[in-house]
């Protein structure tokens, strides 16, 4: 399976630079200089690393396939990806270990299917396809989703009042009084 550890953001700077959204834990190992990664789409890879540094907190990778800033900004978008089995950490999985499983409550109340996870700024995602199709993204947080049991076959969610789609349909909302 394969397993994102970047995706290439703009491009800085003229001599063909790039930001990365490292969605790795081992950075300096993946983006080392002479590593050779493999792309999504294919088609836009392999690139080799021939320089890296950390810009305000940002990291900064040069690839030997971009020499300057035209081919530099053609690559923004693409994942960098490496091969991956599961995960070895008992709190720790990877996207495609969670795509699939059922989403449940603690009583065992099914309230669907994870179909991924959503990288987002504040925290990881999960992407809950709700049992009546509306697809909500679920905060991946121990507070929201108490427990993960891949060999199991599911997730135990614990969503506050009104996130899922099914919760809002029961809410007892009054219209407003207008003259």
């Amino acid at each position: 399976m394969e397993l994102v550890v970047a995706r290439i953001g703009r491009a800085h700077g003229l001599r063909g630079e790039l930001v990365l959204d490292v969605r790795t834990d081992a950075p300096e190992r993946r983006f080392a200089v002479g590593a050779v990664l493999r792309t999504s789409p294919a088609s836009a890879g392999p690139l080799k690393v021939v320089a890296v540094r950390e810009h305000s907190g940002q990291l900064l990778v040069r690839f030997a396939q971009a020499p300057d800033r035209t081919a530099a900004e053609a690559l923004r978008g693409v994942e960098l990806v490496v091969e991956a089995d599961a995960s070895d950490e008992d709190d720790a999985w990877y996207p495609h270990e969670i795509a699939g499983l059922e989403a449940r409550r603690a009583d065992g109340t099914v309230l669907g299917e994870i179909e991924g996870v959503e990288h987002l700024p504040a925290q990881d995602a999960l992407v809950l396809r709700e049992v009546g199709g509306e697809r909500t993204l679920v905060p991946f947080i121990e507070a929201f989703v108490p427990q993960v049991d891949v060999r199991g076959g599911f997730v135990v969610l614990a969503p506050p009042g009104g996130l899922l789609a099914s919760d809002v349909e029961h809410l007892d909302v009054a219209a407003p009084e207008g003259d």
